[in-house]
């Protein structure tokens, strides 16, 4: 999985600002992004705040680790 230039805290802000009226543009032209990566964000993160966009990350990164041991267990 490719890392995030951009932290939990700045993804969920930048659609916290998009929600309390700030236009996408805008915010895609601030962080030097494209529309479709900010409205994957959105789709994904929408409604999560930075503590639990964090533990969604770390379940992910646990998920991750579990299948590559699997693989590893199977060769």
């Amino acid at each position: 999985m490719k890392n995030s230039r951009f932290t939990e805290t700045q993804i969920t802000r930048s659609i916290k600002e998009h929600e309390s009226g700030k236009s996408a543009i805008d915010i895609c032209q601030e962080l030097k992004i494209g529309k479709n990566t900010f409205y994957l964000w959105k789709k994904k993160y929408s409604g999560m705040d930075a503590d639990l966009l964090r533990k969604h990350k770390e379940l992910e990164r646990e998920k991750n680790t579990t299948n590559q041991k699997k693989g590893l267990i199977h060769y």
